[in-house]
């Protein structure tokens, strides 16, 4: 599934309905194995929503799984609504009722949210106490680093490096180092100035956008699953940004593990209007039932082809309606 998602982006369709006035909230994914016809094609749905005003539970009101046209699973059922509490989970998290549709569980499990937040990396233990191993905001980077094989660390931190001098004013050395009284793990980045062999920093110093190129780069390099992006260009130099698409292809092509689907979201006309293949564009478009995604339609794609880049094209659809209005206030 990976290998056919990276190629051609195999999640065929994915809808959000949380804007509608239904307390309901629902999530429908499609997947396909390859492009071949003979491949096997998926359809998720989820949806759930609170007990009740103020209530702490959240229940599922539907979880399907289509394979191929035939549906597999269809919840609630009788079983469920005897026990609600079963409704607090989805089969898909359990090993026990996942059997004939693991592959979609499998591939889930492996995807990767990242949106680091750097004052979480800076100030991690002051503002929370403790570390979160996963948390995708950042505080868990160091953890992750610390945890990978030596050899592997300072290969990937090597090619970080590379980048970074080319990106960061000054910036000559990266390398990852324990405290020798905590063994707290830090990265520490070497600068030159006027003296002769530089100054070396903690990640505390580094600057925010030295610190969420950093975790790009790292992400990219860590992992086979499936990776989510939440605007990258964040704190970015525009210059830096409009890399970012060339960036991404360079290091998921230098990968000796295979092929990795990445999806990024963004604002940023930079970004966007850097993206050297229009199809790999997908636009979120607001409505009344909810958000959907979607590709370029045939005149969008003729208007790319005919040399205007997909910011310009697609950008523009983004706009909230009535937006000019908030000039008013």
């Amino acid at each position: 599934m990976q290998k056919a998602i990276k190629e051609r982006g195999g999640l065929g369709k994915l809808r959000s309905l949380h804007a509608r006035k239904d307390p309901e909230v629902g999530i429908e994914a499609e997947f396909s194995e390859s492009l071949d016809v003979g491949a096997n094609r998926w359809v998720y749905e989820l949806a759930f929503k609170s007990e009740g005003k103020g209530a702490q539970r959240v229940l599922i009101t539907r979880e399907r799984v289509v394979k191929n046209g035939k549906e597999i699973l269809m919840r609630p059922r009788p079983e469920d609504q005897e026990d609600v509490a079963r409704l607090t989970q989805t089969y898909m998290e359990q090993i026990n009722n996942n059997a004939d549709f693991r592959e979609i569980a499998e591939f889930l499990s492996g995807t990767t949210y990242l949106h680091l937040v750097p004052q979480l990396l800076k100030f991690g233990d002051e503002i929370s106490g403790r570390i979160i191993d996963q948390d995708p905001f950042g505080q868990g980077l160091l953890q992750r680093i610390a945890r990978t094989p030596k050899k592997t660390q300072s290969a990937r931190l090597k090619r970080i490096g590379e980048a970074l001098k080319v990106a960061v004013p000054q910036f000559s050395e990266l390398q990852f180092v324990k405290d020798e009284i905590t063994g707290t793990p830090h990265l520490e980045a070497r600068f030159r100035h006027w003296r002769e062999h530089g100054a070396w920093q903690r990640e505390e110093q580094f600057s925010d956008g030295t610190l969420r190129l950093i975790g790009l780069l790292w992400a990219l390099q860590d992992g086979d699953g499936l990776l989510l992006l939440e605007e990258p260009e964040l704190s970015l130099n525009d210059a830096i940004v409009e890399y970012i698409p060339l960036m991404i292809d360079r290091v998921l092509r230098s990968r000796k593990k295979g092929v990795r689907q990445v999806i990024v979201s963004t604002h940023s006309d930079n970004l966007i209007g850097a993206v050297s293949d229009p199809s790999s564009v997908l636009l979120l478009e607001p409505g009344e039932n909810g958000t959907s995604v979607r590709l370029p339609d045939q005149e969008e794609r003729l208007a790319m082809e005919s040399g205007l880049n997909p910011a310009e094209i697609l950008l523009p659809k983004t706009r909230p309606e009535g937006i000019e209005q908030m000039g008013m206030f």
